[in-house]
Parts: structure tokens; C-alpha cells; sequence
């Protein structure tokens, strides 16, 4: 199936995600077509309750409308929100300005976010990892990896398996812990938490609530060195 793209897209190269693929659209047309079904016009509950210990600078992935970049930003941390969807960011661009919060959102691709050249204390991750299949997971864990150093925090909110009423691209916790299974992260938890959409009720979807943390080892290994070698 032929993929289409939003014009001036600068992504439009890049090889498209298992989801792109399986529905033939580039996920700007749900914002295009929208209000998307997971864009539910606030922070979602899960890290309203986690923001009070975040650490910045903040990278939200797969960012959307912005609603959680925001919330981090409101807060006076410093935090990048990035998507493939440029229309999205636009959305979120406007919702900065509207509400006088200093958030940056810019395009860039989940799987190749080394591009960015910035590193990050904290990565929130809002229905992206569900959205990846088996092959796509350790690349994004990988992509996460180059842009975070030793004890920085990723937060994972994704659809779980288990139901009943769960979300589309339900994964297993053994998935999430395998995403993240080499050596530059350690699973501190995965938690059942539930995650709002616009389809479900106001309970939402059953979720899990994962939080990863990069390993000193997994960093210094990654640039051939030990810490003695900085």
C-alpha cells in the first residue's frame, strides 16, 4: 500500500512506522482528519500525577497536540515535544502561545531522535511504544538511549493486554520489558495504570505505567569507555 504525506513533510523519506503502513496513512492525517482518537485535549491523569518529580530538560516523544509537553512546561522545566506529525506541533505550537507557556516542539523521527543532538534528564512517552511492532521497539528503546545519559528517567504510558476494553496495539509486559531488555536500561517497574482516549469511557483503557532508567554501564559501553575515560 502507497503511503501518503503530508506536502513539505520533511520525514517524507523516512521509512514509515508498522502503523503507517498497515493503514497507508502517515499519522499527520489524523491530526489532518482530526480531533484524533488519543488526543484528549488535556495532560493525561497518569502524569498529571508523576509531573511534581520530574527532572528537566524533558523530552516528550511522540509529543501530539502537546498537552503533556505543556503540563512539564507549566511547571517551569524545560522540555522539547517532538512528532512526525507536523500538524500536530503546529496545534501545539498555537496552545503555548495561547496559554503563555515556553515549550518547544519541533519535528523528529521517534526512531532516529540521535538526530536531535540534545540529551535529556526525563523522556515521557504517551502511546508511542505501543504503536511500534517487535522489530521497531529496540530501535526506539536504542534512539531513546541516544538521547539520554546515566540515571535519566523514561516514563512509557501504552495500551496493555490486559482487558477487558483495551485500546488498539495492546502490549504484553513482557513486551515492554524486552523493548528495553539490553544492557543501557533498567525496567524499575511496570505498573497497570489506565490511559484516556477519546473512545473510551473516563476510566479509559487498561495501561501500563512503565519506568526505565538508563544505566551508567549501558552509556559508557555505548562510547567505548569507562567513566574514568570522560
Amino acid at each position: 500500500m502507497t503511503m501518503t504525506h503530508p506536502a513539505g513533510e520533511p520525514f517524507a523519506a523516512r521509512p514509515p512506522t508498522s502503523h503507517e503502513r498497515m493503514t497507508g496513512l502517515h499519522w499527520d492525517a489524523s491530526y489532518r482528519d482530526g480531533p484524533a482518537p488519543w488526543d484528549i485535549g488535556a495532560p493525561q491523569p497518569a502524569f498529571v500525577r508523576l509531573a511534581p518529580g520530574l527532572t528537566g530538560p524533558v523530552l516528550d516523544a511522540g509529543c501530539g497536540t502537546g498537552e503533556n509537553a505543556l503540563l512539564v512546561a507549566s511547571r517551569g522545566l524545560t522540555v522539547l515535544g517532538v512528532d512526525v506529525a507536523e500538524t500536530a506541533l503546529a496545534m501545539a505550537r498555537e496552545k503555548a502561545r495561547a496559554r503563555g507557556v515556553d515549550a518547544e516542539f519541533a519535528v523528529a523521527d521517534a526512531l532516529r531522535l540521535d538526530l536531535l543532538g540534545r540529551r535529556f534528564a526525563t523522556v515521557l512517552d504517551c502511546g508511542l511504544l505501543h504503536t511500534f511492532d517487535g522489530v521497531e521497539r529496540p530501535r526506539y528503546a536504542a534512539s531513546l538511549a541516544s538521547v539520554t545519559g546515566p540515571g535519566a528517567t523514561v516514563y512509557v504510558l501504552c495500551f496493555s493486554d490486559a482487558g477487558p476494553g483495551t485500546g488498539p496495539h495492546p502490549v504484553r509486559e513482557d513486551d515492554v520489558r524486552a523493548a528495553f531488555g539490553t544492557g543501557d536500561w533498567h525496567v524499575a517497574a511496570v505498573e497497570r495504570e489506565r490511559i484516556r482516549t477519546r473512545f473510551h469511557d473516563e476510566d479509559g483503557a487498561p495501561a501500563w505505567l512503565a519506568t526505565i532508567t538508563r544505566t551508567q554501564a549501558g552509556f559508557w559501553a555505548a562510547r567505548g569507555r569507562g567513566p574514568a575515560g570522560r
